[in-house]
C-alpha cells in the first residue's frame, strides 16, 4: 500500500503538470493560429478592396450609361425607323448589361437585384413607347416617346440603384 500511495504522489503531479503544459501549448497555438487568420484576412481585404470599387466603379458606369438620356443621346438613331431604333436600343442593353454582369460578386443581393430591375424597367419602358407608336414612326418618335415616359415616371429606377449603390459603397469606409 506504502508503495501505492509514493506512486501515486509521484503521477499526480506529473499529469497535473503535464495537463498544464498541454493548456499552455494548446493556448500559444490557438493564438498562433488567431494571428495568421488575422494576417490572411488582412491580405485578403488588400486584394478584395480594390476589386470591390473597380466593380462599384463599373456598374455606376454601367447606370449611367443605361439612364435614358444617357442612352439615346449616345445611340443615335440616323435615320432608323422606330422598331429598328428599338432593336438597337434593347441591343445595346444587353450588351451593357451582359458585359457588367459579373460584378455582382462584389456587392450585395439587394444592390444587384435594383441594378437588375433597373435594366429590365428600361427595357420595359422603351418597348412600352415603341408599342405605342405607329409602324411608320421614325428613331427620333421612338426616342421622343421614351423621354415622354421617362418623364412620367415618379420614381427613376436608374437613379434609385445608383442611389443604393453609392450608399453601398459609403458603408465600406
Amino acid at each position: 500500500m506504502d508503495a501505492l500511495t509514493e506512486l501515486l504522489k509521484l503521477i499526480i503531479p506529473a499529469a497535473a503538470i503535464l495537463y498544464g503544459m498541454y493548456l499552455v501549448v494548446q493556448g500559444f497555438l490557438n493564438r498562433d493560429l488567431a494571428s495568421r487568420q488575422f494576417d490572411i484576412r488582412g491580405k485578403s481585404i488588400d486584394t478584395i478592396l480594390p476589386l470591390r470599387l473597380q466593380a462599384y466603379e463599373r456598374i455606376c458606369l454601367l447606370l449611367e450609361r443605361l439612364s435614358p438620356q444617357n442612352l439615346l443621346l449616345r445611340v443615335s438613331h440616323g435615320g432608323l425607323s422606330a422598331r429598328d431604333y428599338q432593336r438597337v436600343l434593347l441591343d445595346e442593353i444587353r450588351n451593357e448589361f451582359n458585359h457588367n454582369a459579373a460584378q455582382q460578386v462584389y456587392m450585395s443581393e439587394a444592390v444587384w437585384v435594383l441594378v437588375k430591375n433597373s435594366k429590365e424597367d428600361l427595357v420595359v419602358l422603351i418597348n412600352e413607347a415603341a408599342t405605342t407608336l405607329s409602324s411608320e414612326a421614325t428613331g427620333l418618335d421612338l426616342a421622343k416617346k421614351v423621354f415622354e415616359l421617362t418623364m412620367e415616371k415618379q420614381v427613376d429606377p436608374v437613379g434609385h440603384a445608383l442611389s443604393e449603390l453609392k450608399k453601398e459603397i459609403q458603408q465600406l469606409f
